[in-house]
Order: C-alpha cells, then sequence, then structure tokens
C-alpha cells in the first residue's frame, strides 16, 4: 500500500500532519490516517482561541467503520478552522493535505517540533503498523 506523505510536512505517531510555516502550522490527519478509517461521515473541530497542548485531543472523525480523536501534534491556539470540512467530511479520504486541513494553529512551543517525524520516517512507520 503506498500512502502519500508529501515531503514538506512533519508527521505523528496518532497519524497527524502538520506543515509550518514560520511561527503558524496548518494541521490534517494523514493520508495513511483517512485510509485506516475508510469513508469519513463526520468531524467536530475546535473553536477559534482555543489553546491545546501537544497530544491534547482537539478534533474528532467518524467514519463508518469508527470514531477517531485527532490529537494536537504542538501547543498552540487555534487560529482558523476549516469548517468546509465539517459540510463535506468526505474531502478528508480525497484531499488530506490540500482542501481537508482541520485547523491552523499559532504555535507556542517551536521546540516540541523536534519530536516529530518526517515523510521518510512516517512512512516507515506506517509499514510497520500494516505488515
Amino acid at each position: 500500500m503506498s500512502w502519500k506523505s508529501p515531503e514538506n510536512i512533519l508527521y505523528t505517531k496518532t497519524d497527524e500532519w502538520i506543515l509550518i510555516d514560520e511561527q503558524t502550522a496548518t494541521i490534517g490527519i494523514t493520508d495513511y490516517a483517512q485510509d485506516q478509517l475508510s469513508d469519513i461521515v463526520y468531524v467536530e473541530l475546535p473553536t477559534i482561541g482555543d489553546n491545546f497542548k501537544a497530544k491534547d485531543i482537539f478534533a474528532t472523525v467518524e467514519s463508518v467503520k469508527a470514531a477517531a480523536d485527532v490529537n494536537m501534534p504542538v501547543d498552540g491556539l487555534i487560529t482558523e478552522v476549516n469548517n468546509s470540512i465539517e459540510d463535506e467530511p468526505e474531502l478528508i479520504n480525497s484531499d488530506p493535505y490540500e482542501q481537508a486541513w482541520f485547523v491552523k494553529i499559532d504555535i507556542s512551543n517551536q521546540e516540541q517540533t523536534k519530536n516529530l517525524m518526517n515523510a521518510t520516517e512516517y512512512i516507515e512507520y506506517c509499514k510497520s503498523r500494516s505488515s
């Protein structure tokens, strides 16, 4: 199985991705995660202004197979929410990295990005769980 894992993004062991642009970050779930969940039918997102610590649950995704928590990769303040995926949760299945981002945050602790995986490490990690 081959999952898309763009090189310019960092990844968590709980299958979130984070695209960092200086102090701001865009966060979503990975191609691997949406593949494991199958057809996504519902998303619950946080509110702008909410503050989260790394590993906090900040969103919930429900599919025909299961519900899954979405964890914050780093400490941050929610600055933007992608409401279009609440109306069209299936976008997460078709385009997890472009159209189906979940939130944008103001990063509180840049140091935490050192704990995340690059694309190569993440692909190996996914393979180790799928065998």
